[in-house]
């Protein structure tokens, strides 16, 4: 688990000083949560907080090799958790962005549990358009409403591929579904996200793609998407 944040100031503490925080969720493995989570962050810094900083803490940081295996049960990764609440310096933080494992596993509900006494919390929930993980997330949805998770808006993931050389847009998958899960769900649709080469390549080399990459088609669906969330969970978690 990952926890990526938009910085007011670097300043020590736990999580006290945390304005919103937002868990992304999917009922599905593989739909781009982690993808999803890095970019929110970045275009949550250059839409609201452009001079400040991204801070970011994972579990991967505490293993030894890079192909070690976090092999856990299921108390020692919910004390890991409560550790990452506890005793992270995250400062005075205008949005701490979690990116949680796929499902509706004890995990969830520790990081529920753990955070929930920090202020509004709230959850970001990732589809792919297809019917398999439209199906997942709409049981990812009643888990939000069983846990008094305050559903911030659906974000559809890998919603077709434009092609570079002329911009057509090619539904690789299906079309659609995240709107209509969100309608019939009564949440915020907070925008689709293509398929594309260069996402994929900022993310392999680090690269700030929001920065480096503003003629790609998934820019302005990533910018969208920052803007709705700056306007909607202040509403939502208020």
């Amino acid at each position: 688990m990952a926890a990526a944040a938009a910085a007011e100031a670097a300043e020590p503490g736990n999580l006290a000083g945390v304005r919103h925080i937002l868990l992304v969720l999917s009922g599905k493995g593989g739909v781009g949560k982690s993808t999803i989570s890095a970019e929110l962050a970045l275009a949550l810094r250059h839409a609201g907080k452009k001079e400040q900083s991204i801070s970011l803490m994972s579990a991967g940081f505490l293993l030894e090799s890079p192909d070690e295996a976090v092999v856990w049960r299921g108390p020692k990764k919910n004390a890991l958790i409560k550790q990452f609440v506890s005793d992270v310096a995250w400062g005075q933080l205008d949005y701490l962005v979690v990116d949680t494992p796929p499902g509706t596993s004890d995990e969830h509900m520790a990081a529920v549990e753990a955070l929930r006494p920090y202020g509004p919390l709230g959850a970001l929930v990732v589809t792919t358009p297809q019917a398999v993980s439209v199906g997942d997330v709409r049981r990812e949805l009643t888990f939000c409403r069983k846990t008094g998770l305050q559903v911030v808006g659906i974000v559809e993931n890998m919603s077709g591929f434009v092609c570079p050389h002329c911009t057509e847009c090619t539904n690789v998958f299906s079309q659609g579904g995240g709107a209509e899960l969100a309608r019939l769900a009564g949440v915020p649709f907070l925008g689709s996200v293509p398929l594309d080469p260069e996402l994929t390549r900022s993310l392999e080399e680090g690269r700030d793609f929001i920065r480096d990459f503003p003629q790609s088609p998934a820019f302005p669906a990533l910018s969208s998407i920052a803007q709705k969330v700056l306007s909607e969970a202040p509403a939502r978690l208020s």
